[in-house]
């Protein structure tokens, strides 16, 4: 797991695709349905990293429950979904070690007072309330370009917001780009998850070894 956190730190911080929008709706790149290909076009099925489930030999087009064709009309929402888990899961990943390294000023932040990140949810309970209420802000925020999902050519996940212009302009380079905040996304989804248990078990923080 440490690995993977590792990889994970890494890729936030050199690739701008953790933070850039996937999609532009400006006309940069092409959000029409792909008929036909697998999910519609959306980029992540190209694999092929091996995944030995039944009789398939790879991640290409991996979807062993026939999500995407079953609901294909939930693609969009599936995707926004994926994307907005994935970007969480990448700011939780730092969110959750930078604090062992670093603290803000205030008693109730010291070492002394949470020896360990994952002690802030009990000892901090102010804290957590409050940012609840920033997430809860921020996802009713989010409802009117949710409501719009598939009726304009706003993509899944973007948001238009791109202020030091890291997205790329050729549509080649822009994929590749929505395929690195995929997989970082979905990445830092596993390894927080791995974190948090870790953390809970040893009872120490980074790197949470007994």
């Amino acid at each position: 797991m440490v690995s993977k956190l590792a990889f994970t730190i890494a890729a936030l911080a050199g690739s701008a695709s953790a933070f850039a929008p996937s999609t532009s709706s400006d006309g940069r790149v092409s959000s029409a349905v792909r008929a036909g290909e697998f999910a519609d076009g959306l980029v992540g099925g190209e694999g092929p990293e091996p995944i030995y489930i039944g009789d398939d030999s790879s991640s290409v087009n991996f979807d062993p429950l026939k999500f995407a064709e079953r609901y294909p009309e939930r693609l969009p929402w599936y995707r926004e979904a994926e994307l907005k888990h994935g970007r969480v899961a990448m700011l939780a990943t730092l969110g959750f070690v930078v604090p062992e390294v670093f603290r803000v000023p205030g008693a109730a932040f010291t070492k002394e007072a949470v020896p360990n990140v994952i002690d802030a949810h009990d000892s901090l309970p102010g804290a957590m309330q409050l940012i609840i209420l920033a997430v809860g802000f921020l996802e009713i925020c989010t409802v009117p370009a949710l409501q719009e999902l598939g009726k304009y050519d706003r993509a899944p996940g973007d948001y238009s917001f791109d202020p030091f212009g890291l997205f790329p302009k050729s549509v080649e380079k822009q994929r590749e780009m929505q395929l690195k905040e995929l997989k970082n996304g979905r990445l830092a989804m596993i390894s927080i998850g791995g974190m948090v248990l870790q953390s809970s078990i040893s009872g120490h923080g980074f790197p949470y070894l007994n």
